[in-house]
């Protein structure tokens, strides 16, 4: 599914020297529960965006400036997922390329045309129809990855904040949907609701006997 993208700036299809290359880098692989997010972004070579790294590494409060920055400047960006059902369907390695190629495929439906390249945090790449490069811990070596870092990581933390305001006793607004002690807890107390992965092992052992 894609959730949202910026169609590309017209000036840069006059710059016809220019590869279209994206970064594509993801959030949400190890929680229990929400979608996990992919981001796709094509940067501007003339307007560089100060302080890019992993999103990991940056405040709350950076991660959304820089969230700003990015989805303003960039010449094209494109934020999409796989849900929860999808990742028991097909498991989170899979659903994770399924959403990075979503991404990929969205900045495509507004340039018109797929990037020249695609560089991929991690170790390997989505099944794509053009160039794309796995780079390990990309986010912290290619700025376009650590553009795609923050967008993904913003968006995945903003869709648990409004879980957080529909279910506040699983204290989502803390843990972001990962397995602490605290999280793990509240499950047992109160069991699952809406947008738990049940394959993954917390939630598959919880359903199967009552305690995760």
């Amino acid at each position: 599914m894609l959730i949202d993208c910026k169609k590309i700036d017209t000036k840069f299809l006059d710059k016809k020297s220019i590869n279209l290359v994206c970064g594509v880098d993801e959030a949400g692989r190890g929680p229990l529960v929400g979608s996990v997010v992919a981001a796709a972004v094509i940067l501007d070579p003339d307007h560089p965006i100060q302080g890019l790294k992993d999103s990991k590494k940056l405040t709350a409060k950076v991660r959304e400036e820089l969230f700003e920055q990015i989805t303003n400047s960039a010449f094209a960006w494109a934020i999409a997922e796989s849900s929860p059902s999808e990742i028991d369907e097909i498991n989170i390695l899979q659903a994770t390329m399924l959403a990075m190629k979503r991404s990929i495929e969205g900045l495509c439906s507004e340039v018109g045309e797929w990037p020249d390249m695609a560089l991929i945090d991690g170790n390997r790449c989505p099944n794509l129809p053009i160039k794309a490069h796995a780079i390990i811990k990309g986010d912290a070596k290619e700025p376009a990855i650590s553009a795609a870092s923050i967008l993904a990581k913003v968006t995945r933390d903003r869709q648990m904040m409004q879980m957080h305001q529909q279910f506040p006793r699983y204290g989502f607004n803390e843990h972001m949907g990962y397995p602490t002690v605290k999280h793990l807890q509240a499950i047992n107390e109160y069991g699952i609701c809406l947008g738990y992965r049940k394959t993954f092992g917390p939630i598959r052992r919880f359903i199967e006997g009552g305690k995760s």
